[in-house]
């Protein structure tokens, strides 16, 4: 760099997407290895937040590996805060001054994972001074792996990622979600859904926000929108979405942070749209 500091992608030689791809990779890979092998299930906030064994142990193969390249860094990870959205909030108030702090979700789709349903991921993030710099979301089911860096766009299997062209709900795929939180998002996504489904194409509930996200940065849903979430749920996702052209705020319009809880992800030219009908319901959440 011109003023002759350090890239914030690289330290010495190594390069954090490097680690951030080889990481996913090698936790996917042991997630899969895991499928329909579950041996303990228990819940956290609620009988829908479902944690396992393998959510666990994923978790501290991911930490164990950054750590050993990026000793100095802070490692954010979802099995490692306590439940329920106010600690959500605390844990990632705490770590927003760290330099470099990588933000995981070692297993986005738990659920789906104890059913059997393919539809999960491991999302691992890194964000440099409170900015994400570089997202990474891997499906291990479809082996697919979906990278971002800030500035230099995204891709999956060697193709750059573009969103797609639809400029009205009427023409689009979108999707939404229902967390674990029963009582305070529960009913906001369901206002949201009931108003969205009659506009749109299409609309999906997949139950993986970071997969969700890195569908919609490469053009396979022009949006997503879900009230409750958390920073390791959509860091990685979001910088997808970004990096392929997509625009990301929080459901009431206002700019995306890693703070933010209530996501509206789109291609562009659909997102005003959906987050006026998503105001006039009142499923914003704010």
């Amino acid at each position: 760099m011109a003023n002759g500091t350090q890239e914030p992608f690289v330290v010495g030689s190594k390069s954090f997407t490097a680690v951030a791809i080889n990481t996913a990779a090698k936790a996917g890979e042991w997630i899969k290895s895991k499928l329909g092998d579950v041996q303990s299930i228990g819940v956290k906030s609620s009988a829908q937040d479902l944690v396992t064994e393998v959510d666990k142990g994923t978790e501290k193969l991911i930490r164990n590996l950054i750590l050993t390249h990026f000793p100095q860094h802070m490692v954010l990870g979802e099995e490692g805060v306590e439940p329920g959205p106010a600690a959500s909030a605390k844990a990632v108030r705490d770590a927003a001054d760290a330099e470099y702090l990588w933000i995981v979700d070692p297993l986005d789709g738990t659920t789906n994972f104890v059913h059997g349903f393919p539809f999960f991921s491991v999302s691992i993030a890194l964000a440099h001074k409170g900015e994400v710099i570089v997202g990474v979301v891997y499906d291990p089911i479809r082996d697919e792996l979906f990278v971002g860096e800030k500035g230099k766009g995204a891709y999956v299997r060697g193709r750059k990622t573009v969103v797609s062209s639809e400029l009205s709900l009427a023409e689009s795929i979108v999707a939404g979600g229902f967390p674990p939180d029963r009582e305070g998002a529960l009913p906001l996504n369901l206002k949201g859904l009931q108003a969205v489904a009659p506009k749109v194409r299409g609309i999906r509930m997949g139950g993986s926000a970071a997969l969700h996200l890195a569908y919609v940065a490469a053009g396979r849903l022009s949006g997503y929108w879900e009230i409750g979430l958390n920073a390791w749920d959509i860091a990685a996702g979001a910088l997808l979405v970004q990096e392929s052209g997509g625009r990301v705020t929080g459901t009431a319009g206002e700019p995306f942070g890693l703070e933010v809880r209530n996501l509206l992800a789109t291609n562009g030219g659909i997102h005003d749209e959906l987050q006026a009908t998503l105001e006039q319901a009142g499923a914003t959440g704010l």
